[in-house]
């Protein structure tokens, strides 16, 4: 049953099965819409390399891609960035490069910065940024190769090469934050949002 009261319906300005899932689980009932902008493009545009504040600029840039083609609809927009230090990583182009971004994070303290944004009409009408820190375990290459073995070709879908609701949790020692954050949304901000609009029935 969906707590959405709004009088539109809730657009999600992406495809991820992750946040999708998060939302649903939260009883939202929205579409999913993906915005199609070149993130490496806005990024490089905007001359900001700051993990958190790439996440933020992409987040609102997603919502109002959709929000623009979607007037009088609350659109979410979220983004995700990993950083180990001042290095950045993207999702892995294959398993050649989740292997050696594994390598490179084993044994290392790495940073999750999760965005949401809210457009309508345009406009943005909220945004936050949450961090997350990820102890990973030393691995050896074998353990490595035994972990991408198990997970096929779902590890070139996210940042880091690991998802840690499934088998990538199996990389880590220690975790430090929210877990709507590591999933990709800070669920928890956005819905306090959608509640302070009268937006949600609880």
């Amino acid at each position: 049953m969906s707590i959405w009261r709004g009088q539109s319906r809730l657009i999600l300005a992406s495809q991820s099965r992750t946040r999708k899932m998060l939302l649903e689980n939260a009883g939202l009932d929205f579409e999913a819409l993906p915005a199609d902008i070149d993130e490496r493009a806005v990024q490089r545009d905007s001359g900001l390399s700051a993990p958190g504040e790439v996440a933020s600029l992409l987040s609102r840039e997603k919502a109002l891609f959709i929000s623009r083609r979607r007037p009088g609809h609350f659109v979410v927009g979220a983004d995700q960035t990993l950083a180990l230090g001042l290095r950045m990583f993207s999702k892995p182009s294959g398993r050649a490069q989740a292997a050696e971004q594994l390598h490179l994070l084993a044994g290392q303290v790495h940073e999750l910065h999760s965005a949401v944004s809210v457009a309508c009409d345009g406009k943005i009408l909220f945004a936050d940024v949450s961090v997350a820190r990820m102890t990973m375990r030393r691995l050896s290459a074998g353990e490595i190769d035994a972990y991408l073995d198990a997970a096929g070709d779902a590890v070139t879908t996210s940042v880091g090469a690991y998802q840690l609701e499934g088998l990538g949790v199996h990389l880590f020692e220690r975790i430090e934050g929210d877990h709507f954050t590591i999933l990709g949304l800070p669920l928890l901000s956005l819905l306090a949002f959608l509640r302070g609009e009268k937006l949600l029935a609880v």
